[in-house]
C-alpha cells in the first residue's frame, strides 16, 4: 500500500471515530422517541386526545363569518357540515373541504353505485378474495367463500352491520355485471363522485378500511348522502332497526343484523326524533365519522362529522342539526313563479327550493341564470344571499328570455368577429409595414454594396493606369 493511500485510510478511520458518539446519540434519541410513544400510559393518551379535542372545539365555524348569517355552535369534530339535501344550500360549515379518512361511511357511496348499476334480485357470490383480507376486529357477519346472497340481503349487511366482506362482495359482483370486476366498481365510485360535484375525494376500496389514498371531505360526503337518500331501497333499509338474513346455500342458520346508528333507536340516549338514516364509521386513523339524514317535515338535511371523538360525534350532530332546523326555512321557488311570475323562468323541473335564514324574503336574493340549451330552453337558476349559495334548480326558461339571450349571444359573436377582423387587419398592416421596412433596408444595403463595387472598380482602374504610365517613363 502506498504512503498516500495509508494516509487517506487513516483519515477515514479518524472521521469514523469522531462521528461515532454522535451516531450513537441519534440512534438513542430515535429509540427513546419510539419507546416514549409506545410506553405512554392510558392517562397520558387520554390527556393528549383531550387536548386535541379541545383545540378542535375552539375552531370557529366558517359559516359564522358569513354576512347576516346565523351564528352556529362550536363542535369537536375537525370537519363538520349541515346541508339541505334538496336545495344543496350549506347551512353550517367547519372546514368542509379539508380531507379526512372516511372509514365506513364509504359504504354510502358503495350502496349508491350498487343500486344504480344492479337489481335487488342480483346474486352476490362471495369469492375467496372478498373474505380473505379480513383482520381481527374488522366488522363482519362471517360470510364464507361460495356463499350466496341477493343484493337486497347484502345491502342490509352493508348498511346495518357495516360488514366489510359484504361490501367487497357487492362491489366485486356488481363490478362484474358492469363488465369489469372489483376495480371497475371502484372506478365507478370515483367517477360518480365527480359527477355529483365532489372535488376532494379519492376512493380505493368499497368498505372504508384504512388506506392512505382513500379520503374524502365533509362537503363531498354531504353530496353523496343527498344522492343515495333519493334511492327508495336505501330508505327502506334505514327504516329497519334489525333484519334477519335467511339461511344461505352454505349456512343453515339465520344471521340477524342490527342498526348501528344510535340516533335511530328510540330507547337510546342519543335518539333524535327527526333522524331518518345515516352511517357510522371508525378506524384508528379516521377516528369517529358519522353521516346523519334528518327530516322535520319542512326541511331534509344531511349532517357529516369527520375526525370526531367517539359518542361526541352524536352530540355534535344534534347541535348542528338543531341549529339548522331552528334558524333556517325553505322558500318554494315554484310558488314564487306561480304568484309573482318571472320574465326569465317559465317553470322549474320538479319541486325546487332555496333555504335561507329565518326572516329572509325571496326579494332579498340574487338570481343568476345559465342557459344550457337554446332549443329545449333548459337552464339552471342559482340563488345567493349576500354571496352565499342558498339553492339552485333546473328550469325551463321563457321564450322571450331565450330569444334575448340568442340576440345577446349574436351581438357578442358579431363583436368577437369584428374584433377578430380588426386584429387581423392590424396584423396584416403590421406585416406589410414589417415587409416595407425589410425591403427598404435591403435596398439601402444593395445601394451600399453597389457603391462599394463602383468605388472598387474605379480604384482598380486608377492603379492600372498608374502602372502603364510608369512603364512608359522607363
Amino acid at each position: 500500500m502506498r504512503k498516500s493511500e495509508k494516509q487517506i485510510l487513516l483519515m477515514i478511520l479518524a472521521i469514523v471515530l469522531i462521528l461515532q458518539p454522535s451516531w450513537k446519540v441519534v440512534a438513542e434519541d430515535a429509540l427513546t422517541d419510539t419507546l416514549s410513544e409506545t410506553e405512554m400510559t392510558e392517562e397520558e393518551k387520554q390527556a393528549a386526545e383531550e387536548k386535541e379535542k379541545q383545540e378542535s372545539y375552539e375552531v370557529v365555524p366558517d359559516t359564522n363569518a358569513f354576512e347576516k348569517w346565523p351564528q352556529g355552535p362550536n363542535v369537536y369534530g375537525a370537519s363538520v357540515i349541515v346541508m339541505d339535501m334538496d336545495s344543496k344550500a350549506i347551512l353550517y360549515g367547519k372546514k368542509i373541504d379539508e380531507r379526512h379518512y372516511p372509514a365506513s361511511i364509504t359504504k354510502l357511496l358503495t350502496t349508491l353505485v350498487a343500486l344504480e348499476n344492479g337489481e335487488l334480485s342480483d346474486t352476490i357470490t362471495f369469492s375467496e378474495e372478498s373474505v380473505s383480507f379480513l383482520e381481527y376486529g374488522d366488522a363482519s357477519i362471517g360470510m364464507t367463500p361460495g356463499e350466496i346472497l341477493t343484493l337486497d340481503e347484502a345491502l342490509y349487511g352493508v348498511l346495518l352491520a357495516s360488514a366489510n366482506e359484504v361490501s367487497y362482495a357487492v362491489a366485486e359482483n356488481i363490478g362484474q355485471k358492469m363488465g369489469g370486476g372489483y376495480s371497475a366498481f371502484i372506478q365507478e365510485m370515483n367517477e360518480r363522485a365527480v359527477e355529483l360535484g365532489c372535488t376532494g375525494s379519492h376512493w380505493v376500496n368499497a368498505n372504508g378500511l384504512h388506506d392512505e389514498e382513500h379520503y374524502t371531505t365533509a362537503h363531498d360526503m354531504a353530496l353523496i348522502a343527498s344522492e343515495v337518500y333519493k334511492q327508495e331501497e336505501f330508505q327502506n333499509v334505514m327504516g329497519t332497526l334489525s333484519y334477519t338474513i335467511s339461511p344461505t346455500n352454505l349456512m343453515n342458520e339465520e344471521r340477524i343484523v342490527y342498526q348501528n346508528h344510535k340516533m335511530l333507536w328510540p330507547e337510546n340516549y342519543y335518539y333524535y326524533a327527526y333522524c331518518t338514516g345515516g352511517k357510522t364509521g371508525y378506524t384508528d386513523q379516521a377516528k369517529t365519522t358519522l353521516v346523519t339524514m334528518a327530516d322535520n317535515g319542512t326541511m331534509r338535511l344531511a349532517a357529516v362529522v369527520l375526525y370526531d371523538y367517539g359518542a361526541t360525534a352524536y352530540d355534535d350532530t344534534r347541535a348542528v342539526m338543531d341549529y339548522a332546523f331552528e334558524n333556517f326555512n325553505r322558500i318554494s321557488l315554484n310558488n314564487q313563479i306561480s304568484t309573482a311570475g318571472s320574465e326569465e323562468i317559465e317553470s322549474f323541473s320538479g319541486e325546487a327550493y332555496v333555504t335561507v335564514p329565518n326572516g329572509v324574503t325571496f326579494s332579498e336574493l340574487e338570481q343568476e341564470i345559465t342557459l344550457l340549451d337554446e332549443e329545449t330552453r333548459e337552464g339552471i337558476a342559482a340563488y345567493t344571499y349576500h354571496g352565499q349559495n342558498v339553492g339552485s334548480a333546473s328550469v325551463i326558461l321563457t321564450k322571450k328570455y331565450v330569444e334575448s339571450q340568442k340576440e345577446e349571444n349574436k351581438n357578442i359573436k358579431i363583436a368577437q368577429k369584428e374584433e377578430k377582423e380588426n386584429t387581423s387587419k392590424k396584423t396584416k398592416s403590421s406585416s406589410i409595414a414589417r415587409i416595407a421596412v425589410s425591403v427598404g433596408i435591403a435596398v439601402v444595403v444593395l445601394c451600399i454594396v453597389w457603391i462599394l463595387i463602383v468605388k472598387y472598380r474605379q480604384v482598380k482602374r486608377r492603379k492600372k493606369r498608374h502602372r502603364r504610365n510608369k512603364y512608359r517613363k522607363h
